[in-house]
């Protein structure tokens, strides 16, 4: 139970940093404080039901494609966040794409990387071993 709460807590932490990540460096995507949880929430959401969805679709037609699925699902799932009002807003083609490559990328890192986290957090805890200052 407990690690399923760390991974939905890991994908809401990575969707929201790349999102955030993406704000930062679009200057056509613009989030706004007041709907940043909305989206994070919804995008997140979309992105967890895509994903596997679109994997299984593309693996029974096209397998090459299966690399691709991220990318496709991280659009998707933006175009369905921007839908909520007053939270995501992206104009023009170019930062659509941007926007999927950049938040594609921020929330596979963090994916990968926040699990690192969390896990020597808790083996420090248990050890009492104290926490490195950096």
């Amino acid at each position: 139970m407990i690690r399923i709460l760390l991974r939905a807590l890991v994908f809401l932490l990575s969707a929201a940093l790349g999102l955030w990540v993406a704000s930062l460096i679009l200057p056509d995507l613009t989030l706004t404080a007041s709907g940043f949880v909305t989206a994070v929430l919804v995008f997140a959401v979309a992105q967890s039901v895509l994903s596997p969805f679109l994997a299984k679709v593309v693996a029974r037609g096209a397998p090459a494609f299966l690399g691709g699925i991220g990318l496709l699902s991280t659009f998707v799932a933006l175009w369905l966040a921007s839908l909520f009002p007053g939270g995501l807003t992206i104009e023009g083609w170019q930062t659509w794409i941007l926007a999927a490559l950049v938040v594609w990328l921020i929330t596979a890192l963090a994916t990968l990387l926040l699990p690192l986290v969390f896990l020597r957090e808790a083996k420090q805890k248990r050890s009492g071993t104290p926490r490195p200052t950096p």
